[in-house]
């Protein structure tokens, strides 16, 4: 099992990857799943834009696309998340940086465990899952 966080065309890189690791472990864990290897990468609305066209046929900005390449119960994949999206969302929402980045990697962990938010009663059950995972975290 491995988990790492890389950066691509960013200058964000995070400061406490040991506990975001650990958050993401009891995530799959909860899920009944096996943490496999995950790659997060961090990166900008253009290369998330390009992903979208290239391997989901959407012409759109977006700040999370997960690949999962799991097997069973194991849990590995790709993460790719859009730095520039994560801020815009964390402004309009009214959110910090720091909690708008931890929801969008539960977020996209979330999706490798079998997840989905294309029907509003799949988001519904995605951000309550979001938001607990959220509380755990930062302590509230």
């Amino acid at each position: 099992m491995k988990i790492n966080f890389f950066y691509d065309e960013v200058k964000y890189r995070s400061r406490n990857t040991g506990e975001i690791k650990l958050l993401i472990i009891k995530v799959i864990r909860n899920e009944n799943k096996i943490p496999g290897d995950l790659n997060f990468i961090f990166t900008s609305d253009n290369k998330i834009r390009e992903m979208n066209r290239e391997f989901l046929n959407h012409d759109k900005f977006t700040d999370v696309i997960a690949f999962d390449y799991g097997i069973g119960n194991i849990i590995n994949g790709e993460i790719y998340i859009s730095v520039d999206t994560v801020k815009i969302n964390a402004g309009n929402y009214k959110v910090s940086f720091k909690s708008e980045i931890v929801r969008v990697i539960v977020h996209g962990t979330l999706h490798l465990c079998g997840y989905r938010d294309k029907k509003s009663n799949e988001r519904v059950v995605m951000k309550r899952m979001e938001e607990l995972w959220l509380m755990k975290f930062f302590g509230k």
